[in-house]
């Protein structure tokens, strides 16, 4: 990345904070404004429209200020979907952004890269921006499989015309390696950088350097205050996606004024 990195801040929440808890939390959050930074919150679906008036009120709601996303969607409009939320649903009630692929996703909720290009290709046609997660677990680590579980986690996404054409404006991507995220163990800067290095390449490879060098790919795994500054200094790392430090507002804060 060109010395003019800006950075994505992204707070995943996932099965926490009610209404009651997001708006807490959301009144309380510190807002000093960074020109080269953005803030994003993924909140649960039960808390998506506290979240947004909450910023609202406070004035603290919009793309140069906080963002609201969802932690998933669905790849159809509507239908026997039981549980399911539509791109179409989220953009009533004002949500632009969604993750898609969270490793939580896949290990739990049987999410494949198959399901994973239909969410990406349908929220991009719906009009939404999509943080899509890529990342090996920690067998596939140990037996060197990184770079390969990485190209077949992509390979889809890259290949098809809708993600192509907005990467690097409503598709960004997250390194999360599934080994680190949760656990407290963190990637070091070096083999988060050697991550997205790899990342960054295919991207070049496929779509050359003006959508790659605007991609931003972000480090996610047990992201905090203690590691955020030497992570960010790496010149492929463009931001964080964070768990549990995203669940206190002092390690928020904290993350976000290293930026």
């Amino acid at each position: 990345m060109s010395n003019q990195k800006h950075v994505l801040l992204c707070g995943n929440w996932k099965m926490n904070f009610g209404p009651k808890e997001t708006q807490a939390f959301l009144e309380k959050l510190e807002w000093n404004k960074k020109s080269n930074a953005q803030m994003r919150i993924y909140v649960p679906y039960v808390s998506l429209t506290t979240a947004q008036n909450t910023l609202e009120k406070r004035g603290l709601l919009g793309r140069d200020t906080v963002s609201i996303g969802a932690q998933n969607v669905h790849y159809e409009k509507s239908g026997a979907f039981t549980g399911e939320i539509s791109a179409l649903m989220l953009t009533e009630v004002g949500i632009r952004h969604t993750l898609v692929g969270h490793s939580e996703r896949r290990q739990y909720f049987n999410e494949t890269n198959e399901t994973v290009l239909k969410r990406t290709v349908h929220s991009l046609e719906q009009g939404l921006e999509v943080l899509l997660c890529i990342g090996e677990t920690l067998n596939e680590r140990n037996s060197n499989q990184t770079e390969s579980v990485l190209t077949t986690q992509l390979a889809a996404i890259l290949d098809h015309a809708t993600c192509q054409a907005h990467f690097g404006d409503a598709l960004h991507l997250a390194y999360e390696p599934v080994w680190a995220i949760g656990t407290g163990v963190v990637a070091t800067p070096s083999q988060a950088e050697q991550a997205h290095s790899f990342i960054r390449e295919m991207l070049h490879t496929k779509l050359g350097s003006e959508k790659a060098l605007k991609t931003r790919i972000l480090y996610g795994g047990s992201v905090s205050p203690q590691n955020f500054k030497d992570l960010l200094a790496c010149p492929n790392i463009d931001g964080g996606l964070v768990g549990g430090a995203s669940l206190k507002l002092d390690s928020w804060h904290a993350l976000w004024n290293l930026i």
